[in-house]
């Protein structure tokens, strides 16, 4: 006799929420650089950070894509919670860990909206080119930004070790190497934007051009840690529609 459980809507959910992890770094790496491209009023992506896109008139466009995209990084968390539950792959190479920290991260994203950063290296017009005594909102701003630029690393050394105890060597590769990736350009992209065109000028021109490096390794990481993840749970459902007999 044969038998086997028929997917329903738990697993429907799970890949909904999952698939906003998939586009999650897409949306947010497409929206501030078609906007950097466009804002004419002194901007350089180059060498400003993404978060001073939220200020200015037009500010408006990052906050939006801020909080959008810690949305999309909160769903994608409680999809990885529930595909944790659900397919023994997923739960033996990403834990409990990896989808707190995601979901710290969006927390953290959607925070950088409601706390504009300060601005820095003369932008907006007319704004000192050396950075200055940070205010309480900017100091918000940046602790809102810790559970991206070290929570995500920490998420994916954590994936990295998982994975490569469980034997699936190349990605753990992959996460090592995007967590080292998101650590080292971030500390190139700080020591930019907290120094001067006396002290630091080479650096500082290319302060936006190291951050825009962390966020792109590590945002496309989150797109592949849940398309594994999505891949997993379409194991999970073609094994539990095997015939039993």
């Amino acid at each position: 006799m044969a038998s086997g459980r028929i997917p329903g809507k738990p697993e429907s959910w799970t890949r909904a929420l999952l698939r906003c992890g998939l586009v999650a770094g897409p949306v947010f790496i497409t929206a501030f650089l078609l906007e950097g491209a466009v804002r004419d009023d002194g901007y350089r992506p180059l060498r400003h950070p993404v978060s001073s896109l939220a200020l200015g008139p037009r500010g408006w466009t990052q906050e939006a894509n801020f909080t959008v995209t810690g949305a999309l990084f909160l769903a994608a968390a409680a999809g990885l919670g529930r595909a944790g539950g659900a397919a023994a792959g997923t739960r033996g190479w990403t834990g409990p860990v990896v989808p707190l920290l995601v979901g710290a991260a969006g927390t953290g994203l959607i925070s950088a909206a409601v706390f504009p950063t300060d601005p820095v290296g003369g932008y907006p017009p007319g704004t000192p080119l050396a950075p200055s005594r940070p205010t309480r909102t900017g100091t918000a701003h940046n602790l809102s930004a810790v559970p991206v630029f070290i929570g995500l690393p920490v998420a994916a050394a954590t994936c990295g070790w998982r994975s490569w105890r469980i034997g699936r060597r190349g990605f753990a590769g992959y996460s090592a190497g995007t967590a080292v990736a998101m650590l080292v350009t971030m500390a190139l992209a700080g020591g930019g934007f907290g120094g001067s065109p006396a002290t630091a000028p080479r650096l500082v021109k290319v302060g936006g051009l190291f951050q825009r490096a962390s966020i792109v390794s590590g945002f496309t990481w989150l797109t592949a840690l849940s398309a594994r993840a999505l891949s997993d749970c379409d194991r999970a459902t073609r094994s539990s529609r095997r015939p039993i007999t």
